[in-house]
């Protein structure tokens, strides 16, 4: 673990490097960015059975006939996994990973599955840096060095083992997926959007290009059918033989040369070793209701109980939404969290983090307390003085079914489309995911977000992630289902949903369409979407908090759990998403 003294030593190293690296990522947030899709685009769904919420369509219904035929929730989400991977590739994927959270109604139980991607044997500490000892940001963003060994497939066929409805095998929930990438799809909404940024990232890899040209050679264009015949041939083989279709024999082959022949690092036992963990959730209570989230190496869990932990000695319902003395509360919250994040969080088989202390509610009121209500607090005092004792691009869908089981998942292949390349014969997309290890002690990742020692590089080590599935329970039972992409906004945005919905009672597609900010400690700045008055603006500045525009992409897929059924809200920044229920 950091000391104190040495931790604070770094912090003016960890403000340059940040500098640097936020204006990396704001550029390739510009290239990525799509203008927001106007709230009809995406309306609320209400269903009496069952709900799936996702950024793109075809999965959502894929998951919601499951459901109609006898499956769960789980199986709906296995389903709706597999089918991202083909409609959804900028972050629906196989060749990624990512965390499920469930809760299991005949179980009376709560689960976590990690199946975030693990670095190859051959990682060292030092492999993104240049031959200045600086971090080297081409290394771990654009490079085949940046590519973690994918955890989706066994993930999801855990998942389907051990929390299906055992009506369906892994096979039956993959045919859908099959079909959509062998007889193809019309490439529309957000896709269509990004097929530019597509085509960017894809274009370093001359073979990977293919995957979206013409017969002619030129650029499938809004309209085209999108047909994916190898990897139809991938899935096929999953489904034939389980995950050791993807982890073993050719499919592994073809992937490991392929990204042999690109510059990395991977092997057959890399592989074949890969494992998901089951684990025991974050788990926190805010007035009156449980909230049920990722633990480590996902820090999303623990910052966001920890922040409302916080929140929770401040009247916020008695306050006004979206006003100035609200925000400042929120901010000042979500500042103290993030620097814990920085300092002590990441992959529990290799940091003893203080996870009791910092989610517990003497350490909340200690930090609670040193917040000024008229002032911000300077990025450099948002550390407790005494340090606890103890050992962009993604996508989130959330699922509820007719018996009461939910499903919250969060994957990702980190950048819009990963590091773009396809390795050849698999038509798989592979990640960039490596890039939230922390290069340097003190050095930034592409979303900004500071690490120190405990998030370094190693063999077989997962790096942080911000990702945060997360279920509200009352009386064991769940009310909201919610989660969202963003990369170091994910956290802030699933706690704005939960305070707009607990806090402000707003319906939950009026939570999750309510204008967002986001304040991650460093960069010490308040980012801020559309739809603030500037008389809020003003007041915040006036506090001495430096607002900036834009946010970033976020889109919180949510669903709410009614007296009479379920409530869908797809987020309407995102064209194409949609709740499906039946």
């Amino acid at each position: 673990m950091i000391r104190l003294m040495s931790f604070r030593r770094v912090l003016m190293a960890a403000s340059l490097f940040v500098v640097v690296d936020y204006a990396t990522a704001h550029a390739q947030e510009q290239r990525s960015i799509y203008t927001p899709a106007p709230a009809s685009n995406a309306r609320a769904a209400a269903a009496k059975h069952g709900m799936v919420v996702a950024q793109e369509k075809i999965a959502a219904k894929v998951g919601a006939d499951v459901m109609a035929r006898g499956g769960n929730a789980v199986d709906a989400a296995v389903a709706t996994g597999f089918a991202m991977a083909v409609t959804y590739p900028r972050a629906g994927n196989i060749g990624g990973g990512g965390f499920m959270v469930i809760h299991s109604a005949d179980r009376q139980e709560d689960i976590a599955i990690d199946y975030r991607e693990t670095a190859p044997a051959a990682t060292t500490r030092d492999m993104f840096l240049g031959t200045d000892g600086q971090p080297d940001i081409a290394k771990s963003r654009d490079s085949a060095l940046g590519i973690g060994v994918p955890g989706t497939v066994a993930g999801l066929a855990l998942a389907l083992e051990k929390y299906g409805s055992g009506k369906f095998t892994l096979s039956d929930m993959l045919q859908p997926a099959i079909a959509l990438a062998r007889d193809g799809f019309v490439l529309a909404d957000d896709l269509a959007d990004t097929l530019p940024d597509w085509r960017r990232r894809l274009s370093r890899w001359p073979k990977s290009l293919r995957m979206i040209t013409r017969a002619d050679g030129t650029a499938l264009r809004p309209g085209d059918t999108l047909v994916q015949g190898d990897l139809a041939t991938t899935l096929s083989a999953i489904a034939a033989q389980g995950p050791r279709g993807f982890y073993q024999g050719p499919v592994a082959e073809k992937l490991v040369d392929g990204i042999k022949a690109a510059g990395g690092i991977f092997t057959i036992d890399d592989l074949k070793n890969y494992q998901p963990v089951i684990r025991p959730p974050v788990r926190g209570h805010y007035r009156g209701y449980d909230i049920v989230s990722m633990p480590l190496p996902s820090s999303g869990g623990t910052v966001l109980v920890e922040t409302l932990n916080i929140l929770e000695g401040f009247p916020m319902g008695e306050m006004t939404q979206g006003a100035a003395p609200s925000l400042h509360l929120l901010i000042e919250a979500m500042k103290r969290a993030y620097a814990d994040r920085a300092r002590y969080l990441g992959d529990p088989a290799f940091v003893n983090a203080p996870i009791i202390t910092l989610l517990s509610k003497d350490y909340a009121a200690k930090q609670r307390a040193s917040i000024d209500l008229a002032h911000a607090t300077p990025w450099t005092d948002a550390l407790s003085a005494v340090p606890p004792r103890e050992g962009s691009n993604t996508t989130h869908y959330s699922v509820v079914d007719a018996a009461g089981n939910a499903v919250s998942n969060t994957y990702t292949l980190n950048f819009p489309y990963g590091v773009g390349l396809v390795a050849e014969g698999t038509g798989v997309l592979l990640n960039n995911e490596l890039d939230d290890f922390t290069a340097a002690p003190g050095a930034s990742n592409a979303f900004g977000l500071v690490g120190f020692e405990a998030n370094l590089p190693g063999p077989g080590k997962r790096p942080l992630s911000s990702m945060s599935p997360t279920i509200v329970l009352k009386d064991g039972n769940p009310v909201l289902v919610t989660g969202s992409p963003g990369g170091s906004r994910i956290i802030s945005t699933v706690l704005q949903v939960i305070v707009n919905v607990l806090d402000y009672r707003l319906d939950v597609t009026s939570a999750v369409a309510a204008p967002r900010l986001h304040h991650q400690w460093l960069p010490d700045e308040v980012r801020i979407e559309r739809g603030f008055s500037e008389e809020t603006l003003t007041a915040l500045k006036v506090m001495g908090h430096r607002v900036i525009e834009p946010m970033g992409q976020t889109s919180a897929n949510s669903i709410a759990v009614i007296p009479d059924g379920l409530l869908g809200a797809p987020d309407p920044r995102t064209r194409g998403a949609e709740a499906s229920g039946y």
